[in-house]
């Protein structure tokens, strides 16, 4: 059984201010190119499909196209649901009228989590669709007042979906969750209220022989190789920057062993951070590249981002190193002001500050003022 899995793709986001219209375009063709070459028997969607409950008009036009297009060039089944992102309603809308036989998409939570089963050579493979859903609204779903946090629901789902496993078929659950171990973005919003226990441990999901999951950003495992997240197909924060994103090709066989290939997404625009002197990134090679930017000039520059826009036109992000070095705990040897001399105390104050004395051009300014503020307290 070949499976293609993604997740979290957040259409309609945008990036610091910028569209992504185009980029997220990008990677919904080489999905549908990946289906056309792979011919894998399934095309998993772990959550988050849209960024927000209520996506642009946009973002809904885009990615009805793309499925339109899984549908009508390819025979590949598709498992989809609900992530934290989506409106679980809108997700099920999307199951109205489909080939049952063909698509999983689920949105709300159900008490009965049914699978779709496809066969293969080997015997029948079972998919189990759960979403992501609050506490509350699994307390009502389950008929349980016990479920406090999202491992409860997890379980929950879980439970059900075993009940209507067919004899001897091989498992694959698709999950929103955030696993216990897991290495998580900036991108990410919070699974439990504040104060609440996010993760889920790993051994929920005992059973199944592929996890699918949904909702961390960065492609890896889980606890275990067959539990695994694919990642976003593109990159939602500069924390992200320089990381290749992928999908998973899985090969489950017979005696339940999955084999996993990542196909790398090529994206349209890059995340990346430049660090330097404006003067030497002025300099450098133009790029369509999402930017941000760290100054190593240790005075403010004159209208920098407006200039870094002529050579980098997506640079949305503009710092200073100087501003970004950490906060120091240890404190200076106090000394006694009284016997001090002003420009020591200066000199020392801006050693803290910023990492520098006075410079040549300054000493005379400051002098300067001493002497002034000296003349003026002889007077008094």
């Amino acid at each position: 059984m070949k499976i293609l899995h993604t997740a979290d793709l957040h259409i309609g986001r945008q990036f610091n201010g910028l569209g992504l219209d185009a980029d997220h375009q990008a990677v919904l063709d080489q999905i549908v190119v990946a289906v056309l070459a792979h011919k894998p028997n399934v095309l998993i969607i772990a959550g988050d499909i849209f960024d927000r409950a209520s996506p642009p008009a946009t973002a809904v036009r885009q990615f009805n196209q793309f499925v339109t297009r899984i549908a009508q060039e390819t025979t590949t089944a598709l498992v989809m649901i609900a992530g934290n992102h989506d409106s679980g309603d809108r997700i099920g809308a999307m199951a109205v009228m489909t080939d049952v036989r063909r698509a999983l998409i689920r949105g709300p939570l159900h008490a009965n989590e049914i699978p779709l089963v496809i066969n293969d050579e080997h015997g029948p493979v079972a998919f189990s669709a759960l979403p992501f859903a609050y506490e509350y609204a699994a307390r009502e779903c389950y008929l349980d007042e016990s479920i406090g946090q999202p491992e409860h629901v997890v379980r929950a789902q879980i439970a059900s979906a075993r009940r209507h496993l067919p004899d001897g078929a091989r498992w694959v659950i698709v999950s929103h969750a955030f696993v216990a171990g897991a290495q998580t973005s900036e991108g990410e919003r919070p699974l439990a209220r504040v104060g609440g226990i996010e993760t889920v441990p790993p051994d929920v999901f005992d059973g199944a022989h592929y996890v699918a999951l949904g909702h961390i950003h960065r492609p890896q495992t889980a606890g275990a190789d067959h539990i695994r997240y694919s990642g976003s197909p593109l990159a939602f924060g500069f924390d992200e920057a320089g990381h290749e994103k992928s999908m998973c090709l899985v090969d489950l066989d017979a005696y339940r062993a999955v084999a996993i290939t990542m196909i790398p997404f090529v994206p349209l625009r890059s995340a990346r951070v430049l660090r330097g002197h404006l003067d030497d990134l002025l300099a450098g090679t133009p790029s369509n590249d999402i930017i941000k930017v760290i100054l190593a000039d240790e005075v403010p520059r004159i209208d920098p981002m407006k200039r870094l826009r002529e050579i980098y036109p997506h640079a949305c992000q503009l710092t200073y190193a100087r501003d970004e070095r950490p906060i120091h705990a240890t404190l200076p040897e106090p000394i006694d002001l009284k016997a001090a001399q002003p420009m020591d105390v200066i000199g020392d104050f801006l050693q803290q500050v910023r990492r520098a004395r006075l410079s040549a051009a300054e000493l005379p300014l400051i002098s300067s003022v001493l002497h002034e503020f000296e003349q003026k307290e002889a007077a008094t």
